[in-house]
């Protein structure tokens, strides 16, 4: 229904849409009335704010990806506060309500031109490999209602990228989502930091509250243990594990990063971008992630390297001034202990990977699927993002996914020119560019890149590659030439055309 039709509506039945809006705010009160006697004061609040922001959202896609950023980093794994037989994630309402506005937006017309490249058919190979291991492996175990809503949500997140390919066209929207994801980054960063430094006791009575929207109850503080002793307490936030709160500040992290030296930074001031990248770098050292701290400095590293030589030094300094704390020390040893398999956790994982590469030979094509391996003496779970695409979809998995990157990686090389020439979002693309190396590096020992039960953390990195090919495509747009052309050639040819 285009918006005339609406407004010629509006205007012949304005009595009734009066009635039918009076009828609206009445329901509303009845039910914030109700939830102020059975939730208390705070669900309703929440709920009031959940709706209203959901309302702007539903108006304006690029709200509606802000608020998939907000989900994700501030309560990735909150669910809705009622039981029905599948009880969607916060993260989930999230993107269908993104999704919904962005096909609405087709729909109406409002959007007709659709942005492709050749990299979108790698996408769509490796999701179709991933989708057949999938069905696969259905016969292995029982598919229930959480097993099938995560696969999805999988897909969802690696389609995001697509879609983020399509949606994000000026450099100016591409600065404000990425000063508001460093800023989310931020928020997450100073609540994982403060529950830390609170009692334990406090800290856990304030993370239970948090059970009424899915998140565990009890137990939920973590700390570092040798398999005899507790050791030292690590930062989650309201991530639940300290790993996967490690990589979502690790990316975040390496955004920030070039925004310390970057002739126009998103905040206006650099000296913003150091207090920010202060509170992410405190907030992320006491995740005692290794991985994540690992994946910081290549993803840093290398943007350093191709750009930014003086983050060199910076990092240099910071990590020379860090060496005379005693918490630092004490992580260099960690470290070593984890290259020498002399720690319980290396050892742990390095049984792990024998395990997986046991399964990896036995089903070695197209994987055992995300349910469950068909034989007892197997399980799926490991700490590598490569090992746990080989187990679920197969060496032809693991190739498809290598291959995805390395096109992303192509694509980004061939468009640099334009990109490091243009002051406006050079310092942003390499700041994404730092991040998916980071969470690449960080992979080799941590899976919550690619895992149905880290929904989020999967999402940030899909939502990087989206941003990092959507700026290649705003530096170096088709000619007007091409553009007529395409639109003359139906979407299925239009991969083999599009550079």
């Amino acid at each position: 229904m285009q918006l005339p039709v609406v407004e010629q509506f509006i205007t012949e039945h304005r009595q009734g849409y009066a009635l039918l809006i009076g009828a609206f705010i009445g329901i509303l009160s009845a039910i914030v009335a109700l939830m102020l006697v059975l939730a208390g004061p705070v669900m309703t609040f929440g709920f009031v704010f959940a709706v209203l922001i959901g309302l702007i959202a539903l108006s304006n896609l690029e709200v509606a990806l802000l608020v998939i950023l907000a989900t994700a980093t501030l309560l990735p794994y909150g669910t809705l506060p009622f039981d029905i037989a599948v009880t969607p994630s916060l993260l989930d309402v999230a993107l269908g309500t993104f999704l919904v506005v962005y096909l609405f937006q087709w729909m109406t017309g409002r959007r007709h031109d659709l942005r492709l490249s050749w990299v979108h058919g790698a996408f769509l190979m490796f999701l179709s490999i991933i989708l057949l291991a999938f069905v696969l492996g259905v016969g292995n175990a029982p598919l229930t209602p959480g097993i099938l809503r995560r696969f999805l949500g999988l897909l969802v997140n690696i389609a995001l990228a697509l879609v983020i390919f399509d949606v994000v066209r000026t450099p100016i929207a591409v600065r404000r989502i990425a000063a508001t994801l460093i800023i989310l980054g931020t928020v997450s960063a100073l609540i994982g930091t403060v529950l830390w430094l609170l009692p334990d006791m406090t800290a856990e009575a304030i993370l239970n509250r948090l059970g009424r929207i899915g998140y565990p109850v009890g137990g939920v503080i973590r700390y570092r243990e040798d398999g005899v002793t507790r050791g030292i307490e690590r930062a989650i936030g309201t991530w639940i594990d300290p790993n996967a709160f490690g990589g979502c500040l690790m990316m975040i992290g390496a955004l920030t990063a070039p925004q310390l030296l970057a002739k126009r930074t998103v905040f206006g001031y650099r000296f913003i971008a150091f207090i920010l990248m202060g509170i992410i770098g405190i907030g992320l050292f006491l995740t005692n992630s290794r991985g994540s701290l690992l994946g910081l400095v290549a993803g840093v590293g290398v943007v350093a390297l191709l750009r930014y030589r003086r983050l060199i030094w910076l990092m240099i300094f910071a990590g020379g001034g860090s060496l005379l704390l005693p918490p630092v020390q004490d992580l260099i040893q960690r470290y070593a202990a984890g290259f020498s398999a002399a720690d319980l956790e290396t050892q742990m994982r390095l049984g792990e990977y024998g395990d997986a590469l046991e399964l990896i030979s036995r089903y070695p094509v197209i994987g055992v699927g995300f349910s469950a391996p068909p034989d007892i003496d197997l399980y799926l779970g490991v700490a590598s993002t490569y090992l746990t695409i080989a187990t679920n979809a197969g060496i032809v998995g693991l190739a498809a996914y290598l291959a995805t990157i390395g096109s992303v990686f192509f694509f980004g090389y061939r468009g640099r020119k334009t990109i490091t020439a243009d002051d406006y979002v050079n310092d942003v693309w390499f700041g994404f560019l730092g991040g998916i190396i980071g969470a690449l590096v960080s992979g080799i020992f941590d899976h919550f890149y690619f895992n149905i039960q880290f929904q989020a953390t999967s999402l940030i990195f899909w939502f990087y590659v989206g941003m990092f090919l959507a700026i290649i495509r705003i530096c170096n747009p088709l000619p007007d030439t091409d553009l007529a052309k395409l639109a003359r050639v139906p979407i299925v040819k239009r991969f083999s055309e599009i550079e």
